[in-house]
């Protein structure tokens, strides 16, 4: 039989546990200090020009899916209507999309808060790991324009 009255029990709050363990701290350590003090200029240029040529190179891929995908369903159903096969109601779909952004006002206002602190984050990561961020800045341009 065990004595309850001896055990003792830590508790851990996981959500502010989260808050404070980014993901970006695991990687490079929260007091270990910024990147530049790891590796070399050249090479944390190279490792963020890579990784923002790959970066860019597929979301050029994928915007270009994505585009050709909206584009080719529109012009589907504009021939659809146009031949008789479809009717569209455009004054039902202009209020369900004044009412889907109505909506997503609402939410954005409401998210706020939580996107003010990713962004003052993100701003003290780029600044702490500047030479990074650059190289990943000219690469992701680069890969764009692959």
């Amino acid at each position: 039989d065990h004595d309850s009255d001896d055990d003792s029990y830590e508790v851990l709050d996981l959500t502010e546990y989260a808050r404070r363990h980014h993901w970006w701290n695991r990687l490079f350590g929260r007091n270990s200090g910024p990147v530049v003090e790891k590796y070399s200029v050249a090479t944390q240029i190279v490792m963020g020009g890579v990784t923002g040529w790959c970066a860019g190179f597929l979301f050029q891929k994928v915007g270009k899916l994505a585009a050709t995908a909206v584009g080719g369903g529109f012009l589907l159903l504009q021939i659809a209507s146009h031949s008789g096969y479809v009717q569209v109601d455009w004054k039902r779909v202009e209020k369900d999309v004044n009412k889907a952004k109505k909506q997503l006002k609402k939410r954005a206002n409401k998210a706020a808060p939580e996107i003010n602190t990713l962004i003052e984050e993100s701003t003290e990561f780029i600044k702490q790991n500047i030479v990074v961020s650059s190289g990943f800045v000219g690469g992701f341009l680069l890969g764009l324009a692959s």
